[in-house]
């Protein structure tokens, strides 16, 4: 795999055009947002990842460097939330194939009648994902090539769509709905709530660490990954950055709908400049992406997850794999919680209502492991002087890491703890049934791997190929040897 093609695996699993709106509704304000979140949150990501990874490239990813600083038990929490995140996260990114391909439809107001149906709605993101799901069933070569092309296809070329039409139409000298004064850059942090919407852009650039299950098969990964990341770390600020603005200039901010407020800005400028035509092509293309990414994510989470399971880690069912050495039982429950969280859109009072609580869910989650990874970090300079790193965080022996990932660890902090409050621009419902949901959410999904963990047994682990096999972790080969010289003493970091 080279430079290439994995930062296009990192762009796709970070840039999702359909998260845009959100942030459109803040303005100019948005760009604060953005590149706030990109210097606290998307810069410590790629360096924290870069160094771990290339530092510690055995299998596992986030279980490998959690596991490392603290331990078995906290390691199967990092890898476990970021595999169940991308598991729930999965019917809200699809939700937007869903609208793409109602897009395709004869005219607008039919479009967004279709693209609110809740059956429509559940039938498309049912048979998108599970089409994800067999892709991925087909083995890493026809999976990582979906997503290449589907990135370009579905996320690039739409980006690079939508910056040139709202450029077009700035230069034109055409009214812009977006108050462009320079003191709408700094947004009013008075107010509480107007916080919440913008936690999520943390989301928006989550994923850099995923391509770390797959860097075995790059070429040189001690220069390429992190020259990867910084390939698509500066294309994925532009699309966010420009794509956005580019919403604003010609949706007023009053009628902003999460759901499908992106296809109607391409709708509009279509009509504009007179290019009706496109509309279709450009809903389809969308809709490819969609599917890239969703193939991405299908494959990244749960292939670390599944490595980590053949160390005894998870029981039988959740360690088969095909003959595409896939892991197929993992891909299956996977795809039964999927479903199960997608009717959700039918039960809840609106599709923006469902997609706004399942999102907030996934973030939460997320960054409970973005902060684990973050501290991992940060100990292992001092647990690890001297393990080898190819790229390293520059600024000494500790003090470049403090910096870096102790930034991180703040920033998710916070945008984990505004996360539970509800947001004003959107109807949720109750809001003391909104925060409930979030909290006993997030209080089952990060329970259960402790429960797995705690009834883990020796027959879990099975012998496997030796290149399947999990290496030791660096304080288990250190216990190993201490063991050997005194039979007596053992330190447990379970």
């Amino acid at each position: 795999m080279g430079v290439f093609t994995l930062a296009m695996i990192n762009v796709s699993a970070i840039v999702s055009l359909r998260g845009m709106p959100a942030e459109s509704t803040y303005g100019l304000s948005s760009v604060f947002y953005y590149i706030f979140a990109a210097v606290f949150f998307l810069v410590p990501v790629s360096l924290v990842a870069a160094e771990l990874t290339t530092g510690w490239p055995q299998k596992g990813g986030v279980y490998r460097w959690v596991g490392e600083a603290f331990g078995k038990k906290w390691g199967f929490l990092a890898i476990w939330l970021q595999w169940i995140e991308s598991t729930i996260w999965f019917p809200t990114v699809l939700t937007f194939a869903a609208v793409s391909l109602a897009f395709m439809g004869p005219g607008q107001r039919w479009d967004e009648a279709l693209a609110a149906n809740k059956w429509y709605v559940l039938i498309v993101v049912l048979c998108v994902y599970w089409a994800a799901t067999l892709l991925n069933l087909r083995g890493m070569k026809t999976s990582a090539g979906v997503t290449k092309w589907g990135t370009i296809i579905g996320t690039i070329i739409p980006g690079a769509i939508l910056i040139l039409l709202g450029l077009g139409y700035w230069a034109g000298g055409n009214p812009i709905l977006l108050d462009m004064s320079w003191d709408k850059l700094v947004p009013d942090m008075s107010n509480f709530n107007n916080l919440v919407l913008a936690a999520s852009i943390f989301l928006f650039y989550a994923g850099m660490e995923m391509s770390a299950v797959h860097v075995k098969d790059v070429n040189n990964p001690g220069r390429n990954y992190p020259l990867a990341i910084l390939i698509s770390a500066i294309i994925t600020v532009l699309i966010f950055v420009l794509g956005t603005l580019a919403i604003g200039f010609i949706i007023p901010n009053s009628q902003i709908n999460l759901v499908q407020s992106l296809l109607i800005t391409y709708d509009s400028y279509f009509s504009f400049f007179g290019l009706g035509w496109m509309n279709w092509i450009l809903a389809l293309a969308l809709a490819v992406g969609v599917l890239a990414q969703v193939t991405a994510w299908v494959g990244g989470p749960s292939k670390g997850l599944y490595q980590v399971g053949l160390a005894g880690n998870l029981p039988p069912v959740m360690q088969k794999r095909n003959k595409n050495n896939v892991q197929m039982g993992i891909l299956f429950i996977q795809g039964g919680i999927v479903t199960l969280l997608s009717i959700m859109f039918v039960i809840m009072p609106s599709v923006q209502s469902a997609y706004q609580i399942i999102s907030q869910l996934t973030i939460i989650l997320y960054l409970i492991m973005y902060m684990l990874m973050f501290a991992s970090g940060i100990y292992l300079r001092y647990r690890e002087p001297n393990t080898p790193r190819t790229f390293r965080i520059p600024g000494g022996r500790t003090f470049g890491m403090w910096i870096v990932g102790g930034l991180g660890f703040l920033a998710s902090l916070a945008a984990f703890l505004v996360s539970f409050i509800p947001p004003n621009q959107i109807t949720v419902g109750s809001s003391t049934m909104y925060i409930l949901l979030l909290v006993v959410g997030t209080f089952i999904f990060a329970g259960i791997p402790f429960i797995i963990h705690a009834m883990a047994k020796p027959s879990w682990k099975r012998p496997v190929d030796p290149e399947d096999a999990f290496e030791p972790f660096g304080w288990e080969k250190n216990n190993d040897s201490h063991s050997a010289a005194t039979p007596s003493h053992s330190i447990s970091h379970e």
